[in-house]
């Protein structure tokens, strides 16, 4: 600062006092050979056999350092951390990725040929035994330890008056048998008097949620006559999967959703409820549901699909509708029958020849134990 004015300027690369330059940086992309030449080496671990250095992700993929977590690949803090990149499953024919994560797939079937243009269609099934729930109370199968609440004289109930028809009535006699047992004498409202047993009584109240338990013995307002009433056994509690709602199984093997309000619980049912149940596949049926519970097995169709379905003891073709949770419209191709069926139903030609297998290789392993 103490040289004259002049040579400063000097050093400044002008002479002229009144000129003023502003630096300029000039900027130049070198080719990537060049790049990778001058770029540090980074440890081979960091990436992946497809990720690439100059991949643009890789970039987005770094995080800033963060002492309170630790990383898979260093063991120096220090040192930057990259973030692994999700991977990509890898697809394949045979197999399809289901929506739960705790599905498990237990067997699949060959995909079928359509007949109206002899092209293979889209009909690959697959038979899946998933978790039906993520709460306990929605999985529950064991009744609760409850009080029993005692039936008396001039009580209102639903009764049975014949196996799929309940009515109202009021208990007007109770009868002691020589074994002691008890016996009902109910007076319909409609007409007509009958003597039943406890587990053929029903209350007339609605239940609390706290009573209800998959395998409970219920009985469920018709939808064709609200004066009626029809018996089934509980198979789903209300959760995400089946949005809110209950599933029952009639004794006709009638699958259904319906809502709280609809259920009435039997009196006093039997130790086993399913022994009440006069279908013997239907009961055969039940009994392996309750076994597998809560991990039922389900089919995979898609709407549109072409699938056999046992109508009146015959395979028929037909053809899905609508899919809703655990339940499934179809139309029969010949009659044009609309029917809800079970995605687990034995009459389903993939659910009948999968269990088939099942129970032959079970007794195959029994066998080779001997």
């Amino acid at each position: 600062m103490d040289q004259p004015l002049s040579k400063r300027l000097k050093y400044q690369g002008s002479l002229n006092p009144n000129s003023h330059h502003v630096p300029v940086v000039m900027l130049t992309r070198l080719p990537d050979r060049g790049l990778s030449a001058v770029r540090p080496s980074t440890p081979q671990q960091f990436y992946s056999d497809t990720e690439s250095l100059s991949n643009s992700d890789a970039d987005a993929a770094w995080e800033p350092e963060n002492n309170s977590s630790d990383s898979d690949f260093l063991a120096d803090n220090d040192k930057p951390k990259y973030a692994d990149k999700p991977k990509i499953a890898k697809r394949t024919k045979t197999k399809k990725t289901t929506n739960t994560a705790a599905a498990t797939t237990t067997a699949s079937q060959p995909s079928t040929t359509n007949s109206n243009n002899g092209k293979a269609a889209d009909n690959t099934t697959m038979i899946v035994s998933a978790i039906f729930s993520h709460g306990s109370e929605e999985t529950k199968k064991v009744s609760p330890s409850l009080p029993e609440v005692e039936v008396k004289l001039d009580m209102e109930v639903l009764a049975r008056k014949r196996p799929m028809r309940w009515l109202r009535g009021k208990v007007v006699e109770i009868v002691e048998k020589e074994d002691g047992r008890l016996r009902y004498k109910v007076s319909f409202d409609e007409k007509g008097r009958s003597l039943v047993s406890g587990h053929h009584l029903a209350f007339t109240a609605t239940p609390k949620l706290a009573e209800l338990y998959v395998g409970a013995r219920v009985v469920v307002q018709s939808q064709d006559d609200k004066l009626q009433f029809q018996p089934a056994v509980l198979a789903e509690l209300p959760g995400r999967k089946n949005r809110l709602r209950f599933l029952v199984f009639l004794d006709d093997h009638t699958p259904m959703y319906v809502g709280l309000p609809v259920l009435h619980l039997i009196c006093k049912p039997l130790k086993n409820s399913l022994d009440d149940i006069q279908d013997g596949s239907h009961k055969d049926f039940l009994k392996q549901y309750m076994k597998n519970w809560p991990y039922p097995h389900l089919t995979q169709y898609k709407v549109g699909q072409h699938i056999n379905v046992d109508l009146e003891e015959t395979m028929q073709k037909c053809e899905i509708t609508t899919v809703d949770c655990s339940l499934m419209q179809v139309v029969f191709e010949e009659s044009q029958q609309k029917e809800w069926i079970y995605r687990g139903s034995m009459r389903l030609e993939h659910m009948a020849k999968f269990l088939a297998l099942k129970k032959q290789q079970e007794n195959n392993d029994k066998s080779n134990q001997q």
